[in-house]
């Protein structure tokens, strides 16, 4: 469908979070009438609890096509990011803690090249001279220069603005009771209709559209007073994957990330515990004693604040982007988990060209919401099953 013939379509949006606002974006600029219906305030849920990491990851072939495009999106995008959105393309070093660890980099390295992506294999001595706050006797690392750090409620932020210098509508403070066929249900009563309905509630998804396998995984961060000069780029520890995407009931790995403020951003943790917010101070410890084993002097700093957040995980770590064919007119953009600021712009360019009829930046299908149904388009196929240590894929 052309912009043309769109002129009068309409298209609504559930979720005004990062992934949400960068899809408004995108419609409103293919020329949709879009409306942004949002339960809380732009960027006010997971979007604030994130890191703000844009950062190309290897846990598969499909996640790598996912994260080194929307990396790419985002520099492109960046000189007209506004000051406040706190693009800083710091890059990433990815930490080996001993030879083993620093061996296995040639297959990752290999993956990321082959993606496009610049890296450059760091020794001992050329990690402590691009880090010497990192405590002396760790193997190396790889550096992935173009990786980067935003602000994410800022970008949330950026995204809905541009989405309404295009013509788009913002309903902060409206809940969503349900979507049905080409249109929504409010909690109010009111039917809003539309041609197009992308689901991008993010954790809370599945509340609006039964079936959709994500759940929330809970994760905890620090953030400290401000320290410039400690940390210089975004610095994770090579296990950090085996921590991240492994389903169990929980788990911490080293992560730290510079703010433009000179904070200092301290992560990261996991858990499988449904909704409960409350702050788990034994596995913030054991989150902040694997810190102090990479980044000793962090013990010297003042800690202000510490919160948590879910990101909306799915069972094999891929995000939903495409049709929801049960109900007409829906379409999905959720289950990012803790890539979900990372993806926004890749989730938003691929949705808009599937919604438009036209070829995609990267092969969709690995993405698509239908492999979260079977056959007979309810069950048996992506799905969750509780096997007491946590969640595992049933197919």
């Amino acid at each position: 469908m052309s912009s043309a013939a769109r002129a009068s379509s309409e298209a609504i949006v559930v979720g005004a979070g990062v992934v949400g606002a960068a899809v408004a974006s995108a419609l409103a600029r293919d020329g949709w009438r879009v409306t942004v219906l949002e339960s809380g305030f732009v960027g006010g849920g997971t979007t604030s609890a994130g890191m703000g990491h844009l950062v190309a990851m290897d846990d598969s072939p499909a996640q790598l096509a996912l994260t080194a495009l929307s990396v790419r999106l985002w520099a492109d995008l960046a000189p007209e990011l506004p000051r406040e959105v706190e693009y800083r393309a710091t890059g990433t070093i990815w930490v080996a803690e001993d030879d083993e660890q620093l061996a296995g980099v040639a297959a990752r390295r290999e993956m990321y090249e082959g993606a496009g992506i610049r890296t450059e294999l760091l020794d001992q001595s050329s990690l402590a001279e691009a880090e010497p706050w990192l405590r002396e006797g760790l193997a190396g690392g790889l550096r992935i220069a173009g990786d980067a750090v935003v602000y994410p409620p800022r970008a949330a932020l950026h995204f809905v603005n541009d989405a309404i210098a295009h013509g788009a509508t913002l309903r902060e403070g409206t809940s969503v009771e349900r979507i049905v066929a080409h249109g929504v249900l409010l909690a109010d009563g009111t039917v809003m209709h539309a041609d197009v309905v992308v689901n991008a509630a993010g954790a809370h998804a599945p509340e609006l559209t039964p079936g959709l396998p994500i759940v929330p995984r809970k994760g905890h961060l620090v953030i400290t007073d401000r320290y410039p000069g400690v940390c210089r780029h975004q610095l994770v520890e090579l296990g950090y994957l085996a921590s991240a995407h492994g389903m169990t009931s929980e788990s911490v790995a080293f992560n730290l990330q510079p703010r433009a403020t000179g904070q200092l951003l301290i992560g990261s943790s996991r858990e499988l515990v449904g909704w409960d917010a409350r702050i788990n101070d034994r596995l913030v410890r054991q989150m902040l004693e694997r810190a102090l084993s990479f980044v000793p002097a962090l013990a010297t700093t003042s800690v202000i604040r510490t919160w948590t957040g879910f990101r909306p995980a799915t069972p094999d770590k891929l995000p939903l982007i495409g049709p929801w064919d049960p109900v007409p007119g829906l379409w999905i953009a959720a289950g990012h988990e803790g890539l979900g600021i990372t993806t926004a712009t890749g989730t938003a360019r691929i949705l808009a060209d599937l919604v438009a009829g036209r070829a995609t930046l990267v092969d969709a299908a690995p993405y698509a919401p239908s492999r979260g149904r079977g056959r007979d388009g309810v069950g048996t196929g992506l799905r969750w099953n509780d096997d007491g240590g946590g969640m595992a894929l049933d197919g």
